[in-house]
C-alpha cells in the first residue's frame, strides 16, 4: 500500500473536489473522499472510462499513458483517432477535460491527478457534428461494450426548459443491450450528467437522465449548495462537484486541449466524469460489480455531509425505509472511499423484476384551481413470476396534456408515505399541443421501499393564470427484486445505511 502523500502533481492544491481543505472560501472535508480510497490500494487500475464527446486531446502528457486506443473511437468522422477539431476559441476542449478528471496521471508533474488515475480513458468522438442521429448515439453506446467498463455522458436534450426528449429507438436498445449483455453480462455502467437548465428545468423532461438504466448525477459547489445551473428532478441518484462559490475560477481543476490545464471547468458536464471516476475505483475493488450492484453501492454509501438548496425549498427526507435523499442531491455526494470498502464485501444483489402494479386509464379532468388525486392499490404482481418486493426504480407511465405543459406538477406518494415530486413547473414550456405521451416519470426516491399497497399521484396547475387539462392514462411500474437485497452483507457499522436498511427489512420478514 503506498504511504499516504498528498498527489505532487502541481494543480492537486486547486482540485477541492478531491480534497477540500476549505481552500477558496469552500468547506473543509466536503470532497469525494478519494484519498481513502487510495489508501486501500485502489486506484483503478484494469477499468476502462469511455468519454462520449468532442474529442479527446490523447496525446496531452497527463493522458496519454492512461489512454486505451482499442476502446476508442471517432463516430464523426469515422476513424480510429478521436481526436478534438481544432478551432480558435477551444471550442472543443470538454471531452479532455471531462477525461482528466478520470485518469490524469499522478505525481507526472503535470496538471492535476485523475479520481482514478490508474484507471484507463477511452475516447468516443461523436458530440462535434452539425447534428445528431439515432444511429451515431446508438453506435456510440454500444461500442466495444466488452472492453469499455463505463460510458460518461455529459449531453442530453437542449436545456431550455421546454424540452420534452430522450433517447430514439435505437439508442434506447443500445443502452439495454449495454446493461444486460455488456462487461461480458455485468452489465455496462451509464453515467448521466443530470443537466444545466437551472431551476425553470426538469430533468425528468430529459430522458437519457431519467432512465433506469443510467446513473444519473447533480453538481453541488465548493461550500455544499446547488449550482445555480443545476435541474432538479426525484431519478438523480447522487452528486459529486462542479465549481467554487465565491470565484468561478476556482472550477474543477484537469487536463485542458494541446496539453495543457485549466481551473474552469465547470457544470454538471463536469460532475458526470467525477462520477465515472469513483465507480472506476469501486471496479477495481469488486471486478464482479453488476450495474445494478453499482447503482445500489451509490444509494447506501453517498453521503449527506453538508450538502443545501440555496433557496430552502428541498429539504432532506427520510424514506419508508430510513434512507435519506433530496430533491436535488439524489442520495447525497458519493463517497470514494465507502463505496471501495462496501464493494470489497459486496454479494451481488438478487435478480430484478419489472411488474406493472396497475393502471388508471379513465380521462379525467384537471381543474384550474385544486389538485387532482388519482390512486393505485397494488399488490406488486405478489404470487407471480415478476413479484416485486423491494423497490429499485418507480416509474409513473403518464399521458396528460394541458393548455400550458409548464405549469402542470406531479407528486407521486409510495405506501410507506414518500413523496417524490416527478414534475415540477417549468416556466419555459408552453406547450399546449403535445404535452405527455406515455412519458416514464421516474424516482428513485422510494429506494428500499415496500411496493405493495395504495400510490397517488397528485396533479395540479402552479400558475398565475387560469389553465387546464386532461390526464389520459397512468401506469404505476415498479423495478426492484423479490428477495431482500442485503441479506447476505455483514454490517461493520451498525449506524452506517445499510445497517438502518437492513434491519428494516430483516424486521419486515418477521411480520
Amino acid at each position: 500500500m503506498r504511504p499516504q502523500q498528498d498527489p505532487s502533481d502541481p494543480y492537486f492544491p486547486f482540485q477541492w473536489y478531491l480534497k477540500n481543505t476549505g481552500q477558496n472560501g469552500g468547506k473543509a472535508k466536503l470532497d469525494l473522499n478519494v484519498e481513502a480510497a487510495w489508501a486501500q490500494g485502489v486506484t483503478g487500475k484494469n477499468v476502462t472510462t469511455a468519454i462520449m464527446d468532442d474529442g479527446v486531446d490523447y496525446i496531452h502528457p497527463d493522458l496519454k499513458y492512461n489512454y486505451n486506443a482499442r476502446a476508442s473511437y471517432d463516430f464523426s468522422s469515422n476513424d480510429a483517432y478521436p481526436y478534438p477539431r481544432y478551432t480558435d476559441d477551444w471550442f472543443n476542449s470538454h471531452g479532455t477535460r471531462c477525461a482528466g478528471e478520470v485518469a490524469a496521471a499522478r505525481d507526472n508533474g503535470v496538471c492535476g491527478v485523475g479520481v482514478a488515475y490508474d484507471s484507463k480513458i477511452a475516447g468516443i468522438r461523436m458530440l462535434d457534428q452539425p447534428y445528431m442521429t439515432d444511429l451515431i448515439e446508438a453506435n456510440s453506446m454500444g461500442h466495444e461494450p466488452n472492453l469499455i467498463d463505463i460510458y460518461s455522458a455529459s449531453w442530453g436534450p437542449t436545456d431550455d426548459g421546454k424540452t420534452v426528449d430522450g433517447p430514439r429507438n435505437a439508442t434506447m436498445r443500445a443502452i439495454v443491450r449495454g446493461v444486460n449483455e455488456g462487461r461480458n453480462g455485468l452489465g455496462n455502467i451509464y453515467v448521466w450528467a443530470s443537466g444545466d437548465g437551472g431551476e425553470d428545468d426538469d430533468c425528468n423532461c430529459d430522458g437519457y437522465a431519467a432512465s433506469m438504466w443510467t446513473i444519473s448525477i447533480n453538481s453541488a459547489i465548493n461550500d455544499g449548495q446547488n449550482a445555480h445551473y443545476d435541474e432538479s428532478c426525484s431519478s438523480t441518484l447522487a452528486s459529486t462537484f462542479s465549481n467554487g462559490a465565491k470565484d468561478p475560477n476556482t472550477g474543477v481543476a484537469t487536463t485542458d486541449l494541446y496539453g495543457k490545464c485549466t481551473t474552469t471547468h465547470s457544470g454538471t458536464s463536469a460532475a458526470a466524469p467525477e462520477a465515472a471516476g469513483v465507480f472506476a475505483l469501486a471496479l477495481e475493488a469488486n471486478p464482479q460489480l453488476t450495474w445494478r450492484d453499482i447503482q445500489h453501492l451509490t444509494v447506501l454509501t453517498s453521503k449527506r455531509n453538508s450538502l443545501f438548496d440555496a433557496k430552502g425549498r428541498f429539504h432532506w427526507t427520510m424514506n419508508g425505509v430510513g434512507l435519506e435523499f433530496n430533491h436535488l442531491f439524489g442520495f447525497g455526494v458519493l463517497d470514494a472511499g465507502a463505496m471501495v470498502a462496501l464493494a470489497k464485501q459486496w454479494k451481488t444483489v438478487p435478480a430484478r423484476y419489472h411488474c406493472e402494479g396497475g393502471t388508471v386509464s379513465e380521462t379525467q379532468e384537471i381543474p384550474s384551481s385544486r389538485s387532482v388525486l388519482l390512486k393505485i392499490n397494488t399488490n406488486a404482481c405478489q404470487g407471480t413470476e415478476t413479484q416485486v418486493s423491494y423497490l429499485e426504480h418507480v416509474q409513473a407511465v403518464i399521458t396528460l396534456n394541458a393548455t400550458r405543459r409548464g405549469d402542470v406538477e406531479l407528486f407521486l406518494t409510495s405506501p410507506m408515505g414518500t413523496r417524490s415530486m416527478i414534475l415540477s413547473r417549468r416556466v419555459n414550456d408552453d406547450d399546449h399541443r403535445d404535452g405527455f405521451a406515455k412519458w416514464p416519470f421516474m424516482t428513485t426516491h422510494t429506494w428500499g421501499e415496500y411496493p405493495q399497497g395504495t400510490w397517488s399521484l397528485e396533479i395540479s396547475f402552479n400558475s398565475q393564470t387560469p389553465q387546464s387539462g386532461f390526464i389520459k392514462e397512468w401506469t404505476l411500474m415498479l423495478h426492484g427484486t423479490r428477495d431482500p437485497p442485503y441479506s447476505g452483507l455483514p454490517v461493520s457499522d451498525p449506524h452506517s445505511k445499510l445497517a438502518i436498511v437492513k434491519k428494516a427489512h430483516e424486521e419486515r420478514n418477521k411480520l
